[in-house]
């Protein structure tokens, strides 16, 4: 009791209009109701918006989505297609399941460690009973069965078509059978249809609307390009919804969107992930020396389906966008290439404030704060020549616990704390300093 009033008493103490209110919009469920940004009110440059949709026309493009912390700030549709209209994500569903595993993992009901065939029995594959038996959920959440690629089908999921190649863990290859199988393995454990689950434990939480279907071997979702955006949303704000906990396993959570192997290190358990030193693609054993998407902010994690389905995040700017659409390039498997094309386009739309119109305030601002896993800052201080300054976190005893180098041309600063424990700390940009708080 006595934490509790002291915490109250520093809350009033140092925040005497602290509220609920959060940074990141969280559009209404079960209602069409959805806060918009005017691009004119972020400084962007709407000069270049009009070319921006001709190339997304041009690239078979149905959809197009932009959020900035949650507010829609571009919504195009094309052709026939509106806000309601369905479409297919492909294996941009996978990130779905990452979720879904997650959870049913902080319900009890698996562990990512468990061997494979406790769900799906022995002889769920072809291999030795041996080589069988080191596959776990977590070989199938970063595709690193070691299943033969070789096979006339890699959507297969019959026995007889999961044949051993290398042991499980040695080899990253995309590989979507084992990871179509995860839709069993979730079935086994919580004893529910796996669209049962996955609608009460996150499409109704967050005002999701779609479907489950199989389409040959494949499960393929469906829903319309807003429940797309909504789900990023969630993954974005550490998955919580509002005050909702829904992916409660933080610790689960990082690991979906950091890399989850040293053969792929641009693989997380069923995300792609930027700014990595290397990549694999679908459909090739080779290692690039590259990242992802080179136009992208280095922090972008993605869902990534064919034929250009497409969930993009960059943390560090508050953006989200979603594309759906039809075949926009050469790429069967995934559009990076066209992702990147996309972030050209987005880096002329989001062009930088001046510094001056920037940091038009004396004080720094912390717009979110108190915070929980991150803040989000706008100053007036004088840049370097570089355009790169150091900020500096210290908390009440005067020990810098953190640093970070920030870049002018971000039109705001957004800063991850969530390692930070709960308690007083002050900022410091050049000789300005702001205290906050950290709650959770």
């Amino acid at each position: 009791m006595k934490k509790i009033i002291l915490i109250i008493y520093l809350i009033q103490l140092y925040f005497p209009n602290f509220s609920n209110s959060q940074l990141t919009y969280f559009p209404p469920i079960g209602s069409d109701s959805w806060k918009t940004i005017p691009i004119s009110q972020l400084g962007w440059d709407e000069s270049k918006i009009e070319p921006f949709f001709n190339f997304l026309n041009q690239k078979n493009t149905k959809a197009f989505i932009l959020l900035k912390d949650g507010k829609i700030v571009i919504e195009k549709y094309f052709d026939s297609f509106n806000k309601d209209s369905i479409w297919y994500w492909a294996s941009a569903g996978k990130t779905l399941t990452s979720a879904l595993v997650g959870i049913a993992q902080q319900d009890g009901l698996l562990n990512l460690n468990d061997k494979t065939s406790k769900y799906l029995g022995n002889g769920w594959t072809s291999c030795p009973i041996d080589k069988e038996d080191l596959i776990t959920v977590r070989h199938q959440l970063t595709m690193t069965t070691g299943l033969d690629y070789k096979v006339e089908d890699l959507d297969c999921t019959d026995p007889e078509c999961l044949k051993y190649r290398a042991d499980a863990g040695s080899q990253w290859y995309y590989h979507n059978a084992p990871y179509t199988l995860l839709e069993k393995v979730v079935e086994k454990a919580t004893g529910l249809n796996y669209n049962l689950y996955f609608t009460q434990k996150i499409r109704n939480q967050i005002g999701m609307n779609g479907i489950w279907l199989k389409l040959g071997y494949n499960n393929v979702y469906f829903s319309n390009a807003r429940s797309m955006a909504r789900y990023g949303i969630l993954i974005a704000n550490n998955g919580f919804w509002e005050d909702k906990n829904i992916i409660k396993d933080k610790a689960y959570l990082n690991q979906i969107i950091n890399t989850s192997q040293e053969l792929n290190k641009s693989y997380g358990y069923l995300w792609w992930l930027n700014g990595k030193e290397s990549c694999m693609i679908p459909g090739s054993s080779m290692v690039f020396n590259s990242m992802l998407m080179p136009d992208a902010p280095k922090d972008v994690y993605a869902a990534l389906g064919k034929d250009g389905q497409i969930l993009n995040i960059s943390p560090s700017t508050g953006i989200i966008w979603v594309r759906m659409g039809e075949r926009p390039d050469n790429q069967f498997f995934i559009s990076t290439n066209f992702s990147n094309d996309v972030w050209q386009y987005l880096n002329q739309i989001i062009k930088p404030l001046s510094v001056t119109d920037q940091f038009s305030d004396k004080n720094i601002i912390i717009s979110s704060n108190p915070a929980l896993d991150y803040i989000e800052i706008t100053s007036n201080m004088s840049f370097p020549s570089n355009r790169e300054s150091e900020i500096k976190i210290y908390n009440t005893l005067g020990e810098c616990v953190m640093k970070v180098v920030v870049h002018c041309n971000v039109p705001l600063q957004r800063i991850d704390i969530s390692h930070l424990p709960v308690g007083i700390y002050f900022i410091k940009i050049g000789d300005q300093t702001e205290k906050f708080m950290v709650v959770r």
